[in-house]
């Protein structure tokens, strides 16, 4: 099963903390962080970034359902 990460770019201050947390999902070039891939095998990492996102610009789902941030 993958999941599927986004970071709105709108919401995103770029603030280096998902890449701090899995350098191989995430960077942060310019004015925001992206995921390396829209696309992610199951990785608590991606679940922990988007928790730790001052902005709560990271959204990762499992197919329609949002997974993280967790509540």
């Amino acid at each position: 099963m993958t999941w599927q990460v986004e970071i709105d770019p709108q919401q995103c201050m770029a603030s280096g903390s998902c890449a701090a947390i899995a350098p191989d999902l995430f960077a942060v070039g310019g004015a925001h962080a992206r995921p390396l891939n829209d696309r992610i095998e199951e990785d608590e990492r991606a679940l922990d970034a988007a928790d730790v996102c001052p902005a709560m610009a990271i959204t990762v789902r499992d197919g329609e359902r949002v997974i993280g941030p967790r509540p």
